[in-house]
């Protein structure tokens, strides 16, 4: 049988990874007897299948000079659900197979294209649950109170007169409109001063001081 192995590592210089995969590949290859064509994505994400390297080997299978996609790994060939399923679809249309060595795994057979199936629906259950139960985390947070993502630092001269004005007595409106008033930047860059803001302010620099 006349096969693609496919090899790929993300990131360029990683000859360690591909002379592993290549190895793995051409041991199983002298056992079954396949005459295998290498083609490699260097430097190339799994998250799709738009690379040089696999759209080589999809050609070489489309045009019948090769009758199977091999690889050491089922990550090699791609991390993404959708991108999979497509490909297992053309595969099936086009009459060709995928051999994944790690998982034992030969979709010409019946078999085997149950098993990826399942593992790779398996495989986006879990990124979509991490994403669910992070999302989760997060409101669970903003309900206790918690400020999320990096504080922004409000210039230490604003601060000053923030103070100053309050110890004055002015109120948290009047300081926030003459803030406002004399065109004074906000920590972001952009917007206006509110009350809230004067407060969450002098509250920072009270416990900064220990008050």
């Amino acid at each position: 049988m006349r096969v693609v192995g496919y090899l790929r590592v993300s990131t360029q210089g990683q000859e360690y990874g591909i002379e592993a995969q290549r190895s793995a590949i051409a041991s199983r290859a002298q056992h079954e007897g396949w005459e295998v064509e290498y083609v490699e994505d260097a430097g190339r994400s799994g998250k799709d299948i738009n690379r040089p390297g696999i759209t080589r080997a999809l050609d070489l299978l489309r045009t019948k000079q090769a009758d199977a996609l091999v690889v050491s790994k089922l990550d090699r060939l791609s991390r993404s659900l959708a991108d999979f399923a497509r490909l297992m679809e053309t595969a099936s249309k086009q009459g060709w197979g995928v051999v994944a060595i790690d998982l034992g795994i030969d979709t010409t057979t019946p078999t085997g294209q149950l098993v990826v199936n399942i593992m790779a629906s398996v495989s986006q259950w879990e990124r979509q649950m991490i994403g669910l139960r992070t999302k989760e985390g997060l409101a669970e947070a903003r309900r206790n109170g918690v400020r999320l993502g990096s504080p922004v630092r409000m210039d230490p001269a604003v601060e000053r007169r923030i103070l100053v004005e309050r110890q004055a007595g002015r109120s948290l409106a009047a300081i926030a409109s003459g803030l406002n008033d004399d065109r004074t930047p906000t920590p972001t860059g952009s917007g206006s001063y509110y009350p809230s803001t004067i407060q969450a302010a002098l509250s920072r620099l009270r416990h900064q001081n220990g008050k």
